[in-house]
Formats: C-alpha cells, sequence, structure tokens
C-alpha cells in the first residue's frame, strides 16, 4: 500500500497519475489523503482508498497509514503559521510518530537543496524543510528526500505580467546561474522511488534539471518560444516582503520567504553537482513550450 498525501496539488497530482498507470501492474494499491475528495476525478475515487481530512491530525494518518508500505510525504503552505518550523516540522510531527506505531517502511518527502552549504543554517523556509528531513529520518523509516531547487512550474504565478507587460520578477541576481526543475520531473522521481523500494537508510536525491540557468537565460528563453520580448526585472527583498504580506502572508513566513531568496543568491542551490542521476530531463525551453505558452495564449 502506497499513501499519498496532497494528490490534487502540482507535484501530488501528477505522482497519483504516473503511480494510478504503473502501480497496479506491480500489484500495488493506493490510498490518498485528501480534505475534498471532490476535488478527485471521479474515475480517481473509483481507483483508490480514500481517507479524508488533512495529514497533520493525528486522527488521519492514523486511519491512513494503517497497513501502509511507503508513504509520500509532502507538507502543504501556511501563510499564517507562527514560524517556518511550525509549517514543516511542527506540522509532521504527529505523522513521524505515525510511522513508528504502523511500521512503516519507507517515506519520501519533497523537501529543498541546501544541505552542507554555509547558508544551509539561515535560509528560512529550506532550513525548516531540512529540520523536517531529520525528524522523519529519526523515526527509523528508510527515507529519501527529493532535494529540490526552485520550480520552473512557479513562473505560472506570473502569466499575467508575461502575457501583459512582457516582464517576469523574481530577487535573484540577474546572471546568476543556478539550478531549475520541473514539477513533473519531482513528482516523476517521487514514482521511482516508491514504486522500487530496494533502498534503504535515509538519504537525499537531488532533482537539478538538465543545466543552470540565470534569468536573463529565462529571459531569452521565454521570449524565443512567444515570439515577442520578454525581459527581466529584479526585485528588491523588501519589496517582495511588502508583495508577500499584501497577499496576506504573516510575517514568520514572509520573513521565511525572504531569507531563503537570499540564500539563494548566495549559493544555496550551488552544493550538488550535476551528473547523469541527478540531472532531471525536462529542460526550460520545453517546459516553456508544454505548459507557460499555453498558459500565456489561454
Amino acid at each position: 500500500m502506497i499513501v499519498i498525501t496532497t494528490p490534487t496539488g502540482q507535484i501530488g497530482g501528477r505522482l497519483l497519475d504516473i503511480l494510478l498507470n504503473e502501480a497496479p501492474a506491480r500489484g500495488e494499491e493506493l490510498r490518498v489523503v485528501v480534505r475534498d475528495p471532490g476535488k478527485l476525478p471521479a474515475q480517481t475515487r473509483d481507483r483508490v482508498d480514500v481517507v479524508t481530512g488533512s495529514h497533520g491530525d493525528a486522527e488521519v494518518v492514523d486511519r491512513a497509514f494503517t497497513g501502509a508500505d511507503a508513504v509520500f510525504w509532502l507538507v502543504p503552505s501556511n501563510p499564517r503559521a507562527p514560524s517556518p518550523d511550525a509549517v514543516y516540522s511542527g506540522f509532521t510531527r504527529t505523522a513521524a510518530e505515525a510511522f513508528r506505531t504502523h511500521g512503516v517502511g519507507h517515506v519520501v518527502g519533497v523537501s529543498a537543496l541546501g544541505r552542507g552549504t554555509p547558508v544551509a543554517g539561515r535560509a528560512g523556509l529550506v532550513t525548516a524543510s531540512l529540520a523536517m528531513d531529520d525528524l522523519i529520518a529519526s523515526t527509523g523509516v528508510a527515507y529519501r528526500a527529493l532535494a529540490n531547487p526552485t520550480f520552473m512550474d512557479n513562473l505560472l504565478r506570473q502569466v499575467a505580467p508575461i502575457r501583459d507587460h512582457g516582464v517576469f520578477t523574481d530577487t535573484v541576481t540577474a546572471d546568476r546561474k543556478a539550478p531549475a526543475a520541473a514539477t513533473r520531473d519531482i513528482a516523476a522521481a517521487a514514482a521511482g522511488l516508491l514504486l522500487d523500494r530496494s533502498w534503504t537508510g535515509t538519504g537525499e536525491v537531488p532533482v537539478l534539471g538538465p543545466e543552470d540557468l540565470s534569468a536573463d537565460d529565462m529571459a531569452r528563453i521565454i521570449s524565443d518560444v512567444l515570439g515577442r520580448p520578454v525581459r527581466y526585472e529584479r526585485q528588491s527583498l523588501d519589496d517582495f516582503r511588502a508583495v508577500l504580506t499584501g497577499h496576506g502572508i504573516g510575517n514568520a513566513i514572509a520573513d521565511g520567504y525572504v531569507d531563503m531568496m537570499r540564500a539563494k543568491d548566495d549559493g544555496l542551490d550551488d552544493g550538488v553537482r550535476r551528473t547523469p542521476r541527478t540531472a532531471s530531463p525536462t529542460t526550460f525551453r520545453a517546459w516553456c513550450e508544454e505548459v507557460l505558452k499555453p498558459a500565456v495564449l489561454a
């Protein structure tokens, strides 16, 4: 039995699609934890065991992890949480105890790059995510943290300014090259680990994308794919924080985002070398052609 949290989310939803295609042939049963089962397609609900509720709730994870061999763990956002640690370890603590109680063998979690870098201890949300990994690893399960850079898919939040004004923003230095990954590749990496559970112990699985790109590189590729000029505009950290709080994000989490973005500009995502094992397949150009362009033209 494989349990999937956040099955209607960007990564969890793609993971569920992959497992629905591949798990039955391997004799694997699927269970999902979801607040609103109505958000699942009817044909999906008919093929999985559904546990309704939050995977931060003790009674819910008790039901969900009973008889579970493996769990996909992804923490939902909580913009009003009192601290980044509350978002990650605070939310996960009940599940960590349930892993022990129910003898869950394998857990795959969504986390971040940065472990071992000089800025890892002051990277806000990433620092909290790495502490969550340590909490899960302390339970004795076999654990793999998917260590991710910035998601390409985050650009979907800026479809309107890209379409209407030919601009996208971020806080990183314009010519600083860094990895970026497509969420579909993260889901595929999770699926591979969940279906082949021959691995033991704890560790990280980096998902780096096939190349490092700067924001200026991305602007050139977006311009080429869309056939219109698109430029990158750097935003100050103060302005970034003001935008976050203006959207209702609490001060503690806004600070966590700011610290994370400052750390990214200081090398947070530079600590893992790209190899055939760490390079995920989707190029930024392919992602723009297949995901961003249709969204802009919709």
